[in-house]
């Protein structure tokens, strides 16, 4: 249960009314990009908001970040189908926040996936909404209990990246009650969320922020949210419209559509002060609930427990996802002498995706240090094989130095249209980029480092952010690069960066090289950025991949890990393609014909694409599994049990997506497939997914014996199943419930449960399934489905292995 602090309400009648309107007005836009601003009238301590997905970042972005935790990818926590988990996770993220001073984290993410080209995929739950809302409760009431506000994001029809900031999504009444909203009903009413995020994009021909009809007829009159409703960053753009359709915040601040231009409406009368005093009112509440206040209450929560690392380790664990296994997993030490540690994700692991979710973790386990942990003294050869990544890494302190003072990093030198120097400052590298004010003072940015290169040969220097560069490198000639931006999406740029490489012959040693870069500067803000990534020499793509092949001959086993990166699968970008960057189809086909003891793991947050799913001996899906994903994967491969099922269907084929476009026609986002998204449409269309929804092996083996149900779709169900371990180690099973007309048509997940039994034991898992999961929006509102429906119990949306017959509602 959340634990809410009881909020006096008359003691924020006093505070409000001690408020000037200026005062009031003022705390209703950020005073930066991640705070409020106090009030001192009213007691009121300032509100520090922070980003959080996968971990709260703090109120930084870029340099300076200070570490925190890296939690796995939300789609591998839905992955683990446990609404306790979920708020095991909550949980600990919230405690996390507290200790860094946040109030309110931007998390959890509830759109879904609906299509698997979908940027932010990573960083949802699932394509199905019941899913999803179970998963999200439970997050938000972890977050909560720790005395911080979880925001539930984006409302609404914030699916995809493309064009995000205009495109209107058409959805019709009924799919976007059962579906989109669902979700975020659930984390109103069932968890009692204390923020909610509106989108960037419009519903219905409105813009999310001055959507009257659903911001305060739906959530705060209907669903009776009592919460502060905060816009994404830059997503209000007018004054009066946004102010009367029931945005309460304004983000990031200073200035925006508010501020002065709120005061005249109030003034004027086209905004009643009343409405500016419920919005404040609504931020004095949640910083009542958060402990901002002067009354002396600070939410109760326990410090940060020691155990968190291993704590993440076990949520990466429950998440991860055993496809398919031949008897090669779990591998065994004692007979092994050689692995081969092979593929592009092994040298450079993913571990979360990219955009505003972004966490700087103190540390993360890379899978060569989870294997060489697990094995023991078993020999581990690393071969990279393939290099599909579109961007470089950052210079590191080893590989670069400042060349005035010697320490790791580079010098940046503000210079004048003469090329006179106007000032010059050092800046660490590992931030890769920085985001740097510019100013009418300065023509040019000068970036200077010096690299220690440890190989001959060909390197590769890239250059990150929009304007004109110039490399320039002992004893060859200049190399340019001119890259320019249109729009005025900012996030776009400091999120997703444009980047360039170079590519310059040297021998091992050091080398002095300089970047010039004459930053654009008809955008419409005053931000550029500047940063250099490094690749030291290497052999050709083609002596690479041999060496690899090379070493998986020779190797007892192999384990050979492809997949994405924070590149690939990130906000405010689509993806184009289902298909594995670069040549790692290839590697595989490659690799598994030269050792057929090869357990691939996929690496990634959303779907691809796997052509050769059935050549490894093993195939197992880690998601972006956080700072301990290492030590996870190593877990699973020597034994440990794999506790996840799929929260979205991988396809066979690309063509076989439902929905395979992200790209609005004319700005409309049509979405007219309805419900049909994920495993629904797989069904109607007769279409078989390489894996479906809900599918994931454990190192046991299961039957199902009976089915009993109780209930109807007017008071809900219960099922009790009754499962088997029919294998000779202990495991877990996810018992998954699923609605079906018996007239035909797409089945709905309604409920799920799980337990765990002992070799050759039994155990009965019960299913409940609210009156909700079973109702359909009408013109009337929410109505029992009247059947005759049929329950089916299994183990994924295309295993079902037993099934009963619901009474018709009269």
């Amino acid at each position: 249960m959340t634990r809410r602090h009881s909020v006096d309400e008359a003691d924020l009648t006093r505070r409000l009314d001690a408020m000037s309107l200026k005062e009031k007005v003022t705390l209703l836009t950020g005073g930066d990009a991640w705070t409020l601003t106090p009030v001192a009238a009213a007691g009121l301590a300032s509100l520090a908001l922070s980003d959080g997905p996968v971990g709260p970042r703090g109120t930084t972005f870029g340099t300076d970040v200070p570490p925190a935790l890296l939690f796995p990818s939300p789609g591998s926590l839905s992955a683990a189908w446990d609404e306790d988990t979920a708020y095991a996770a909550g949980r600990l993220m919230g405690l996390k926040a507290r200790e860094m001073g946040i109030h309110v984290l931007l998390a959890p993410t509830v759109n879904l996936h609906r299509s698997p080209l979908g940027g932010r995929h990573f960083e949802c739950y699932s394509e199905d909404p019941f899913l999803t809302s179970r998963m999200a409760v439970g997050f938000i009431k972890g977050v909560q209990s720790a005395g911080v506000a979880a925001t539930v994001k984006h409302f609404v029809g914030n699916d995809s990246e493309t064009e995000r900031m205009t495109y209107d999504a058409r959805i019709d009444t009924r799919t976007l009650r059962e579906v989109y909203l669902a979700p975020f009903e659930a984390a109103v009413r069932e968890a009692g969320v204390w923020a909610v995020m509106a989108a960037y994009n419009s519903v219905n021909g409105v813009s999310m922020t001055e959507n009257h009809e659903l911001l305060t007829g739906v959530l705060k009159e209907e669903w009776g949210f009592d919460g502060v409703v905060v816009s994404d960053w830059q997503a209000a753009r007018s004054t009066e419209p946004t102010a009367l359709a029931g945005l309460d915040l304004v983000m990031p601040g200073p200035g925006g559509p508010w501020d002065e231009a709120l005061i005249a409406a109030v003034e004027q009368g086209s905004v009643p002060e009343t409405l500016v005093d419920d919005k404040v009112r609504r931020i004095l509440r949640l910083a009542a609930r958060v402990g901002a206040l002067d009354d002396g209450h600070v939410p109760r929560a326990s410090p940060v427990p020691g155990n968190a690392r291993s704590l993440l380790r076990d949520l990466a664990v429950n998440g991860s996802v055993l496809l398919r296994n031949d008897g090669l997993l779990p591998l065994r030490p004692g007979s092994l002498r050689r692995v081969a540690l092979i593929g592009p994700n092994a040298v450079r692991f993913a571990v979360q995706g990219g955009g505003s979710a972004h966490v700087s973790p103190e540390r993360v386990v890379s899978p060569l240090e989870g294997l060489r942990r697990a094995l023991g003294d078993v020999e581990i050869t690393v071969h990279q094989g393939v290099f599909p990544h579109a961007k470089l890494l950052p210079l590191d302190g080893t590989t670069a130095t400042d060349p005035v003072d010697g320490t790791p990093g580079v010098r940046i030198e503000y210079r004048a249209a003469d090329g006179s120097l106007l000032s010059d400052e050092h800046r660490d590298p590992a931030a890769y980029w920085f985001p740097l004010v510019l100013g009418e003072d300065f023509e040019e940015l000068v970036v200077r480092t010096r690299l220690n290169l440890t190989e001959d040969g060909t390197h590769r220097l890239s250059v990150i952010g929009t304007g004109h560069f110039t490399l320039t490198v002992p004893e060859q000639p200049d190399q340019t690069h001119e890259r320019l931006q249109d729009g005025d999406d900012i996030a776009g740029l400091l999120l997703n960066p444009p980047s360039h490489t170079f590519l310059f012959s040297a021998e091992r040693g050091s080398v002095e090289v300089v970047v010039r870069h004459r930053p654009q500067r008809n955008l419409p803000h005053p931000v550029t950025l500047s940063g250099l990534g490094y690749d030291p020499a290497r052999g050709t793509d083609e002596e690479e991949l041999a060496a690899a092949v090379a070493a998986a001959r020779q190797a007892d086993a192999v384990v050979l890990m492809v997949g994405s990166d924070a590149d690939t699968e990130t906000e405010t970008v689509d993806r184009t393609t289902l298909a594995l960057r670069g040549r790692q189809d290839e590697l595989v086909e490659r690799i598994c014909a030269a050792n057929p003891r090869t357990a691939v793991v996929v690496n990634a947050g959303a779907p691809f694409v796997l052509p050769w799913a059935d050549r490894p001996a093993a195939l197992l899906w880690s998601w972006f599994p956080g700072q301990e994903g290492g030590d996870a994967i190593a877990d699973i491969l020597t034994g440990t049990e794999p506790g996840g099922r799929l929260p979205t269907t991988l396809p066979a084929a690309e063509t076989d997506a439902p929905v395979l476009s992200t790209a609005p026609v004319d700005g409309v986002l049509d979405y007219a497939e309805g419900e049909q998204i994920g495993y629904k449409a797989y069904q109607v269309r007769g279409t078989s997914p390489l894996f479906p929804f809900g599918h994931g092996l454990s190192y046991t083996s299961w039957e199902y014996e009976d089915l009993v149900i109780l209930g109807d779709t007017t008071r809900g169900l219960t099922a009790h199943v009754t499962v088997r371990n029919t294998g000779t180690r202990t495991g877990r099973e996810v018992v998954q419930a699923y609605l079906e007309a018996a007239a035909g048509g797409p089945r709905r997940l309604v409920g799920f449960s799980s337990a765990e039994a002992g070799a050759g034991e039994a155990a009965v898992v019960t299913v409940t399934m609210p009156p909700r999961s079973l109702a359909a929006w009408t013109d009337e509102g929410w109505v029992p489905l009247s059947g005759p429906y049929r329950l089916q119990v299994g183990r994924s949306a295309a295993d079902i292995r037993l099934t009963g017959h619901i009474p018709r509602v009269s």
